[in-house]
């Protein structure tokens, strides 16, 4: 075991399966007691259960870490101060808030339902906001934390899944936003996108890969490199273990990144990538203003498709 959080305690939201899991064990593995939330939910959000919770709370105690579960709705108001408060209840403080939690209702947006969109902004952006909320509360008091919130890049467009990409683009926005509140106390608040095989996500992440339209893609606007190819992987397990994502989760817990705050960053195993905040890319500049003529010609040629 290491020591790069002796002494800390952290909430993981999501914790029992996939993503969250993996960053539950290596956060005990590395002397955090870790509080393990999940609800139990299934994909598309409903039902609960204990087991996933209570599994991985099992394997940080058979591993020599100190843990204990939490079955709180997060999705609620009262369930987010629940998790928050459990930690510092239980363990005396709070000082890393990892948010994994979330689901998916896949529709063509002809398609979808108002609670298709209401449950997954509920159960992914708002589940953020409400921990986030509490634990900052406690993080300005102590002038001291660690959030770490995760997203994905169907943000940056993605068929048949328009509610779970404003979600995460919720949080993006909610990230960058939360790092600035509470920067200026010693918190910072990252954002990571997991390339990864969960429940969510079957299979390899490039069998959810929606073929790109003409133009840059989705990886090369957001300053995406290609990853190395899957025959070259020589690490354990392989490359789309949800497991990966969480040396760097760990990282940005630890008080070794005061500096890092705002960013969001992409991991998948052997590659980590660094997103580009939003910029003005071009500008066409006129004083007065433009009429439709001009709308014409200036658009496209903005957007690389005129002359």
């Amino acid at each position: 075991m290491g020591n790069r959080l002796e002494g800390k305690v952290a909430v993981v939201t999501g914790a029992g399966r996939g993503v969250g899991r993996g960053v539950a064990l290596l956060m005990a593995e590395e002397g955090a007691k870790v509080v393990v939330n999940d609800l139990g939910a299934e994909v598309d959000g409903t039902g609960s259960s204990h087991e996933p919770a209570d599994g991985v709370v099992a394997e940080i105690r058979a591993r020599g870490g100190e843990a204990a579960a939490n079955y709180d709705n997060i999705a609620l108001m009262d369930g987010g101060e629940a998790v928050i408060q459990q930690a510092v209840d239980q363990y005396g403080q709070l000082d890393v808030l990892v948010n994994s939690a979330g689901m998916l209702r896949d529709r063509m947006i002809f398609q979808m339902t108002p609670d298709d969109w209401d449950r997954v902004l509920r159960n992914n952006t708002k589940a953020a906001f409400t921990t986030c909320k509490y634990a900052a509360i406690i993080f300005r008091q102590q002038r001291s934390g660690r959030i770490v919130n995760m997203v994905s890049d169907a943000g940056l467009g993605d068929v048949g899944r328009s509610n779970y990409s404003a979600a995460s683009e919720g949080i993006v926005g909610l990230t960058r936003t939360v790092g600035r509140d509470l920067g200026r106390y010693g918190v910072t608040a990252n954002a990571i996108s997991p390339m990864a095989e969960t429940r969510l996500f079957p299979g390899s992440v490039d069998e959810h890969r929606v073929a790109d339209a003409p133009g840059p893609s989705r990886d090369e606007r957001a300053g995406i490199g290609p990853s190395p190819a899957l025959s070259d992987w020589e690490g354990p397990g392989w490359p789309d273990d949800p497991e990966n994502v969480a040396p760097l989760a760990v990282y940005l817990s630890t008080y070794a990144s005061p500096d890092v705050n705002g960013y969001v960053f992409g991991v998948r195993g052997g590659s980590i990538y660094l997103y580009s905040n939003p910029a003005v890319e071009r500008s066409i500049l006129k004083w007065g203003n433009f009429n439709m003529e001009e709308m014409d010609v200036l658009v496209p040629k903005m957007i690389g498709t005129g002359f």
